[in-house]
């Protein structure tokens, strides 16, 4: 008896410990393997594409964890239902068809490589005349850069009707990598045995090895004729982190058709690998090994405390591709090259109703990183992000809850491989409605009035988001839209530092001032300084096509000798630009000045042109001597905004194509290439800005977040009541437009010109 009712006790308590471990396991996350598979009921609502992760354990919720698995989206069905909607599954196929049909690629289809299919878009007057609902879609066509026996060709294709025209090739250069080769040329050294050598030689086992395809930008006619890129190599063992663990030195020169090493460069001989210990990013690693990841100096990570709004998240996707937000109407895609695609922005004027005309496109057009070491493994790295690396190839799925808040709504991208056969990349995008607790506008009166009046409005905008990982970077790309008019680009800056083994490992070991061309950030680790330079065009039709650019010089002016108490005033200076080089612009601190588009043919009610200011908020310019082979390529960055006329075929500041180029087809080029005489401002015009950095690393192993903007400001398109009637971001009135604490009045535009604008934004 005594011995049956202990094996009972006995049988109770291990059922109830088992009990308690469960309970416990499901509670509080116990932590396993970080590569090891979950079969959890958590993991597998995550799976599911639920918001309830790992990483964003905030947002389980009991209804994700029993849903079924959807099957990720195959847009074969899609159908195109604007004329600037991208390119559709059936299209890209019907495409490819086509391709492999004509001449001469039918000879051997397999020698073909696409290396983009895009939309080829409409003209402009087509689109604006398109009505949704009454007229029928513009024909669709594509346009195609493809590469055969490695000879380069740019053609258009009726999609309809099967035709293929050949269209310009640039003199020099060649087209965006593939994601197929990118992928491919990260293995190509290991097929040489003296790669491997070396690599043992270093003390790295070759399963610890992980590559990079790095672009090698353009220095010299010994560069050309053959497609080439250059590849390093890190050390993986021990970490996710592998950036912090580069086998310095160790340069690998690859031929890109045929994957031969060429030449194996290895100055790195007695640079040690920098130690694995504590570079790896993953929160879940530090969970796993410190139980508490703040005991390691790891940031604790917060939930979002933000929920939607009870009546929803106000954002309406209509037919995929149309946003429509708070009186903003406009056009959003995902594109393979620029990543994100605004068009047919128009804002709701709060007195008629109706919508008026504000850009007709917007888009990132390239990104310029050059890094400031002339040494052997690192005078090359200069990379044009969006040209030869594709900006939008390189965009990863958006993390629910962490990238975006609960209640975004999502756009797949679809891209093409290197066959010409179409896939997805999911939840590319995302637009969601943001309020964190800013205020638009507010005023409140003073006592001494006798008015008891407090009037605030809350700054509640739409945002459209995309990030992109370019190797260790991962760029934040957001448009903001506000209700009042006013739309503000954001670039951060987030990820890994790219850094540069060494030998010290404290700054008393380097010589009296060594130029280190960065900063020792640990044992054996320098972060190298280089520069970010962001250009985005912006092909603005405020109120029409008919747009001036103007520029408002603002300067002291002395007053005369009895006219006042005061000596001095600030004194507006407006001249409207006439040719492209008198809309070139380099900022000064202490030559302040406003960029202003104005339609002068459209009046507010007192007369003033309707009109947008620009507002670059880097200020860095590009330091490299203009004849230095990266800066002739980089030479879009010599000015921080350009305007250029409105052509279509002038979308990418570095040229179209940018791999391995000379530079003779940059924004620069565009504006310099008719001579003295000079292009003036015709009919349909761009503004070209840029978002420049100068980053000075001091981080590891995180790059600090950092945020850069840019932002069309609405000036007298919806401010016609001296009054907020939304809430506004100056306190002109009716009849002025500020600038910090500088404002001026409205400028009077000479002529209507449609402006596109290349604006150059540098990260600090």
């Amino acid at each position: 008896m005594d011995h049956s009712t202990s094996l009972l006790r006995l049988i109770f308590l291990a059922l109830g410990a088992a009990l308690v471990l469960l309970v416990l396991r499901s509670a509080f996350h116990l932590p396993r393997g970080i590569d090891t598979p979950t079969t959890s009921l958590f993991d597998a609502a995550a799976a599911a594409g639920s918001s309830c992760t790992r990483f964003a354990p905030w947002g389980c919720r009991k209804g994700d964890r029993t849903k079924p698995k959807p099957k990720p989206p195959s847009h074969e069905t899609d159908v195109p239902r604007h004329p600037l909607d991208p390119l559709t599954v059936s299209e890209i196929n019907r495409a490819r068809e086509i391709l492999r049909a004509h001449p001469p690629f039918a000879s051997s289809p397999s020698s073909l490589f696409v290396h983009s299919l895009a939309l080829d878009e409409p003209e402009k007057a087509v689109v604006l005349g398109w009505r949704r609902g009454v007229d029928p879609l513009p024909p669709r066509r594509a346009v195609a850069v493809v590469r055969f026996r490695g000879e380069a060709f740019v053609l258009a294709v009726d999609l309809a009707g099967g035709a293929v025209t050949p269209l310009p090739v640039p003199a020099s250069g060649y087209p965006t990598m593939t994601m197929d080769e990118q992928v491919s040329l990260c293995f190509a050294p290991f097929a040489d045995p003296a790669f491997n050598a070396t690599i043992r030689r270093r003390g790295v086992r070759l399963s610890d090895v992980a590559c990079l395809p790095i672009s090698l930008g353009w220095y010299g006619p010994t560069e050309e004729n053959r497609r080439l890129i250059k590849v390093q190599c890190f050390s993986a063992e021990g970490t996710a982190n592998f950036y912090m663990r580069p086998i310095e030195g160790l340069t690998v020169l690859v031929d890109m058709d045929t994957a031969e090493v060429i030449h194996i460069s290895d100055r790195g001989a007695g640079i040690p690998i920098p130690a694995a210990a504590n570079t790896d990013y993953r929160y879940a690693r530090h969970m796993q090994e410190e139980g508490d990841p703040a005991s390691n100096g790891f940031q604790k990570v917060r939930a979002p405390s933000m929920e939607p709004a009870p009546s929803g998240p106000g954002v309406e996707l209509v037919d995929g591709h149309t946003v429509r937000w708070g009186g903003w109407e406009l056009h959003l895609k995902a594109d393979a090259r620029a990543g994100m695609v605004v068009s047919r922005a128009r804002v709701q004027d709060p007195r008629t109703g109706a919508h008026r005309e504000v850009l007709y496109k917007g888009m990132a057009s390239e990104l310029f990183v050059p890094y400031m070491d002339p040494s052997e493994a690192w005078y090359f790295k200069t990379y044009m992000d969006a040209g030869e690396y594709g900006f939008g190839l390189q965009a990863m799925p958006l993390v629910p809850l962490n990238d975006c808040p609960r209640h975004a709504r999502y756009l797949d991208g679809v891209f093409v491989a290197a066959d010409g056969r179409p896939y997805v990349r999911e939840n590319m995008i995302c637009v969601f409605e943001r309020y964190a607790g800013d205020v638009a506008w507010r005023h409140s009166e003073s006592p001494i009035t006798g008015m008891d009046i407090r009037e605030s409005r809350p700054k509640v905008t739409l945002v459209a988001r995309m990030v992109a990982s370019v190797a260790n970077y991962d760029y934040i790309m957001d448009w903001e839209f506000q209700m009042d008019g006013l739309i503000r680009i954001k670039v951060g800056l987030s990820g890994i530092l790219m850094v540069k083994g060494t030998a010290y490992s404290h700054l008393n070991q380097a010589r009296d001032n060594e130029d280190m061309h960065g900063t020792l950030l640990s044992e054996n680790v320098i972060g190298v300084i280089h520069d970010h330079f962001v250009t985005f065009r912006l092909d603005m039709d405020v109120d029409g096509a008919n747009n001036s650019f103007v520029r408002v010089d603002m300067a002291r002016q002395e007053t005369s000798p009895g006219e006042s108490p005061r000596r001095s005033y600030l004194k507006a200076t407006r001249r409207v630009a006439r040719t492209e080089k008198e809309a070139q612009v380099r900022l000064k601190l202490y030559e302040p000045a406003e960029f202003h588009v104005v339609n002068p043919t459209k009046k507010t009610r007192v007369g003033n042109p309707v009109g947008y200011k620009v507002v670059p908020a880097g200020t860095a310019a590009t330091l490299l001597d203009p004849e230095d082979p990266p800066q002739k390529r980089g030479a879009f960055t010599n000015n921080q905004i350009w305007v250029t006329p409105y052509n279509k075929t002038e979308e990418w500041a570095g040229g179209l194509f940018v791999y391995q180029s000379k530079g003779e087809d940059t924004l620069a080029s565009w504006a310099d290439r008719f001579g003295p005489s000079d292009r003036e401002q015709g009919p349909g015009a761009v503004v070209h800005a840029g978002v420049p950095s100068h980053p000075v690393p001091g981080g590891l192993p995180h790059h600090a977040h950092r945020v850069l903007w840019l932002r069309p400001q609405a000036g007298q398109l919806l401010r016609e009541q001296p009054h907020p009637q939304a809430a506004t971001d100056h306190g002109g009135g009716p009849a002025g437009l500020c600038r910090r604490h500088h404002c001026v009045s409205p400028i009077a535009g000479r002529r209507g010109d449609a402006l596109v604008h290349h604006l150059s934004v540098a990260l600090e």
